[in-house]
């Protein structure tokens, strides 16, 4: 119904236009690549054809049936009565077409609007690939399993705050985190020195937690929760924790941004550089570790705890072994259910990760202004949509384009032996030269 709304509105305009007596020709065209069409392609295949199924094999019948699909969705627009050329349209697995493509790749690439780095970024581990902001959904009833852990802070004594110092032998911080799976990538936790935190006491153990927070945890906890004192986040920078799951790893209380707040949680945010945007960039700033033991599939790797968490779904077993874990190392306080909204692959239907890989990015960052200017200049109708662009283009992030898959135009890059990406000019004509025969 969207394809013929489409088709029919812009003929309702190109016809009106030949009435004016203006040349008006529609040119229709069709996007030919993407997971949408290999997975269709997959789906019609046995088991065993799938696994023998080569690449090349692949992107064959990915070409044989989207040249089908158009011919399909062709003769539908024709019996609606659209007027187009229909005999020369567009197609995005024309070589021509996708030569432009790798041009145009090339061109933005050497003027650094392009660029590979490792980052987390939205991954679907149902179907094996880094996807984009536009490729999720955020379903309303997804249910994580949230929890309250307590990390024992190792070096209070050296702390210069009288409070701290004095109850050293037995302060931990609290924080809270809807995904439990990521711990094992923890590297830091961050404060809001623009929060106050209160020391309390609960069983045997003086936690702290953002004191306007004091009492919801309490609630949570089901206990009456005791402030003994109160310090700022600056008295907690510096100071040194007991990883949750790894013996021997000490890491840092530094300082985070704004989105640490006093909404929910304990004030206080685990930070795994790995596995969030937030986490990324307060990594990058301290100099943290980007680490991600976490594989194509969503499985942990044996990057940790000398492999005995590998092959695990974070989603499934793997986040409830590591819920087991911390309960037995006395560093669970409270597990329980939490409903929110949830990145989910939009076309799988399943929950997503953030994770972080090598990838490609392109960043809109040397032409916003000009994109933006552009808006501003077009009349829209109707006018809402201008503010809708405007505000997606001026909020727009660096966009993963990379995709590991096997029906698409391929990314132009070589690799050395270092495994450093190797492109110019020459490599991208001479791609285009081949890749247009």
């Amino acid at each position: 119904m969207g394809h013929a709304l489409n088709k029919v509105l812009k003929d309702f305009i190109n016809r009106y236009q030949l009435l004016q007596g203006k040349k008006a020709t529609l040119i229709p065209g069709w996007d030919c690549h993407g997971l949408p069409i290999e997975l269709k392609v997959l789906q019609s295949l046995k088991s065993k054809e799938r696994k023998d199924l080569t690449p090349s094999a692949l992107r064959k019948k990915a070409k044989e049936f989207a040249l089908k699909t158009i011919e399909s969705q062709k003769a539908s627009f024709q019996r609606l009565g659209v007027w187009a050329s229909w005999d020369t349209p567009y197609l995005t697995l024309n070589p021509e077409y996708e030569a432009a493509q790798i041009e145009v790749f090339g061109k933005m690439f050497l003027e650094g609007y392009i660029y590979r780095g490792k980052k987390p970024v939205h991954w679907s581990p149902s179907s094996r690939t880094a996807l984009a902001e536009a490729e999720l959904e955020y379903p309303d009833e997804h249910i994580s399993r949230s929890i309250y852990a307590a990390f024992s802070i190792v070096d209070a004594d050296k702390s210069k705050n009288e409070l701290v110092k004095k109850h050293s032998d037995a302060l931990s911080v609290a924080v809270w985190t809807t995904t439990p799976w990521t711990l094992p990538a923890n590297r830091a936790v961050a404060v809001n020195p623009a929060i106050v935190y209160a020391l309390v006491e609960l069983e045997g153990r003086v936690l702290i937690v953002a004191k306007d927070l004091v009492e919801a945890v309490g609630h949570k906890l089901e206990k009456d929760l005791v402030v003994i004192g109160e310090v700022t986040g600056n008295d907690l920078a510096g100071l040194h924790y007991e990883h949750p799951i790894q013996d021997g790893l000490k890491c840092k209380i530094l300082i985070g941004g704004d989105y640490i707040t006093t909404e929910s949680g304990t004030g206080l945010v685990h930070t795994a550089p790995g596995h969030g945007q937030e986490d990324y960039i307060v990594g990058m700033r301290e100099g943290l570790e980007i680490f991600s033991p976490v594989d194509n599939a969503g499985r942990f790797t044996d990057e940790f705890c000398e492999g005995s968490f590998a092959g695990l779904s974070v989603l499934d077993e793997g986040n409830q072994a590591i819920i087991d874990h911390v309960s037995k190392r006395d560093v669970l306080l409270l597990e329980e259910k939490y409903n929110h909204k949830y990145p989910y692959d939009w076309r799988t239907k399943k929950p997503t990760i953030f994770r972080a890989t090598e990838q490609w990015f392109a960043s809109v960052e040397g032409f916003r202004d000009q994109a933006l200017e552009a808006v501003r200049g077009v009349q829209w109708t109707p006018e809402a949509g201008e503010k809708r662009i405007f505000n997606m283009i001026e909020g727009r992030n660096d966009w993963c384009i990379s995709r590991q898959r096997t029906w698409g135009v391929p990314i132009p890059v070589f690799y050395d032996g270092d495994g450093e990406p190797v492109l110019n000019q020459q490599i991208i004509s001479r791609v285009a030269e081949v890749v247009s025969e």
